[in-house]
């Protein structure tokens, strides 16, 4: 099931961080409270109000709310893990403190009153309901409970202090309701700005990082000509200039002069340009930031060598497809040539030249109908099934079923290993077996000194950090560095009758596998192509498989 986020209002960083703004509204609210009570209780008796009937009693009431309140305020961050108990503790002594402070200034009555219904509506803002409404029931009983207690000199309780005690505990009941809706909303909008916020924030970051790692340079660019922005690969088109440099005059006189040409007379000029010595040739495109923005201009520089290697994937794409439609032509007829060349060869009647040109003809099928499976490959491409081999015992396997099917004559080709140690890797064994085949034949083929039998050998062998390494070895002239560098081009060969596609195959076949494939010249003759494949993943209690780096430093 996906994954549900919990609702905007319980977002716990956001609650938090409106309790504590709440939390301090009511402890400092508390202190004016308790100050006014206090004002009230040491009030001059020659102002005949309020009139205290007790003024001792009032008095105390007064200090030991104010030490409360200025505890409380003092104690605020301190109190922000417990706020509700907190926030609780203190209604419970607000609701006390007014019933006091009715009883002893009987004048003040209302205003007390009203003071706490705004105690009770900053409590609703942090409580849950119930107890919000627990405690505007606790404050109507005490407002109620006074007007019963509270007596006239005739001993008779009035209507209207009844009536007004009731009205207060209607609002109270009327304030914390609404209070508490409103804390929900007010919650649910700051969560879902907060929320908004970092999406923007995070967008920004994942846009800034797309425009960082594409392809295209891209810059900004004010209308003063200074840069205010520009991606790695637009800096290092422009020949890697340092950060003070933003006149886009003096970092790419061509730039600047094309841009000032496209702003006065619209016109775009799609030539190929050089920013700077040592980077590829690049087609500038320009436009705005925004329909009515004129002050700012965004530069693309498309690097033309990414665009001859896409046109060039392409293009070997579209040849793989059409190479393929082709061989499967060609196949049904050099499957009749072949048959036809066979039957011939087994007549008695043919004199030596006539048998010389039939095994011409069926040397050349073999060597066509190759040429044809190396094309249907290029345009199969099938996805790897990988498995976990003990390198040294396949190759083993290998060399043996390759003997089998092939008369070496007095040309070697051995193993050599690790000995009892296994070299566990992981590739598919049928497209790893395609690829070391390829790497043989060549190897047998041309990796061989004039007058000479070829000797190849396959090792299997831990390279560096433990990485698993294939290697096929032998001990011709070796390959020309210039020659080297090219060797894994497609319909790249140096032999008449090669198709350049035996080698080309096998390093995508090795990447497919998450291998990589390289020639390595060997010291004092020969040649090695380094098959690097993947080891399998170790188990919780082993060290964690290897990185990229690691993989890639075994090859040097």
């Amino acid at each position: 099931m996906p994954h549900t986020a919990p609702p905007a209002f319980l977002n716990p960083r956001t609650t938090t961080e409106s309790a504590r703004h709440e939390l301090f509204f009511l402890n400092y609210f508390r202190l004016a409270q308790a100050l006014v009570y206090a004002g009230l209780a040491f009030s001059p008796p020659a102002l005949g109000w309020p009139r205290l009937g007790d003024a001792d009693f009032a008095r105390i009431v007064a200090l030991a709310y104010l030490a409360f309140a200025i505890i409380n305020a003092v104690m605020t961050r301190r109190a922000m893990p417990w706020t509700k108990l907190i926030t609780s503790a203190s209604l419970v002594v607000d609701i006390v403190a007014a019933v006091l402070a009715i009883g002893a200034m009987q004048d003040a009555r209302i205003g007390i009153a009203m003071m706490l219904a705004v105690n009770l509506a900053a409590g609703a803002l942090m409580l849950p309901l119930r107890l919000a409404l627990f405690f505007a029931a606790l404050a109507t009983l005490g407002m109620l409970g006074h007007s019963l207690v509270d007596t006239q000199t005739d001993n008779i309780i009035t209507d209207r202090q009844l009536l007004e005690s009731g009205l207060f505990g209607l609002a109270y009941f009327a304030i914390t309701m609404l209070c508490y809706v409103l804390s929900r909303q007010l919650r649910a909008t700051e969560a879902l700005a907060e929320q908004r916020s970092i999406d923007l924030a995070n967008l920004a970051q994942v846009n800034e990082l797309i425009i960082r790692r594409m392809k295209t340079g891209v810059l900004l660019v004010d209308d003063a000509n200074r840069i205010h922005q520009i991606n790695e690969s637009a800096w290092m088109l422009l020949g890697n200039p340092t950060a003070d440099q933003r006149d886009l005059g003096r970092v790419a006189p061509e730039l600047s002069r094309r841009l000032y040409h496209w702003i006065t007379s619209g016109k775009l000029d799609e030539t190929a340009t050089q920013l700077a010595d040592g980077v590829p040739e690049v087609v500038p495109r320009f436009s705005r930031l925004a329909p009515n923005d004129d002050s700012h201009v965004l530069i693309f520089l498309d690097d033309t060598s990414l665009l001859s290697r896409r046109a060039e994937e392409l293009t070997l794409s579209s040849l793989g497809r059409l190479s393929a439609s082709i061989a499967h032509e060609i196949r049904n007829p050099l499957a009749a040539i072949r048959y036809s060349a066979q039957l011939l060869a087994e007549s008695h009647d043919l004199g030596a030249t006539d048998q010389r040109m039939v095994e011409i003809i069926n040397n050349h099928c073999v060597r066509l109908n190759e040429i044809i499976e190396n094309i249907l490959q290029l345009s199969r491409r099938e996805r790897s099934r990988p498995e976990t081999l003990d390198l040294g015992r396949w190759a083993q396997d290998f060399v043996e079923e390759y003997r089998q099917g092939n008369d070496l004559g007095g040309d070697t080709l051995r193993v050599i290993s690790n000995g009892s140690e296994p070299v566990a890797a992981v590739a598919d064994p049928q497209q790893l077996q395609q690829v070391v085949w390829n790497l043989v034949q060549n190897a047998l083929r041309y990796g061989r000194m004039p007058g000479e039998p070829a000797r190849v050998m396959v090792v299997a062998r831990h390279g560096e950090h433990g990485v698993p390494i294939l290697e096929v070895i032998d001990r011709g002239p070796g390959i020309a560095p210039k020659v080297a560098a090219q060797i894994f081009e497609p319909f790249y060969t140096t032999h008449e009758y090669g198709t350049g596609l035996g080698l080309y195959l096998a390093r995508q076949m090795s990447e497919a596998n998450q291998a990589a494939l390289e020639y390595v010249r060997v010291a004092g003759g020969g040649s090695c192509f380094r098959l690097v494949l993947t080891p399998p993943a170790r188990g919780p209690g082993e060290l964690s498989q290897n990185t990229a780096e690691e993989r890639a430093s075994s090859r040097s």
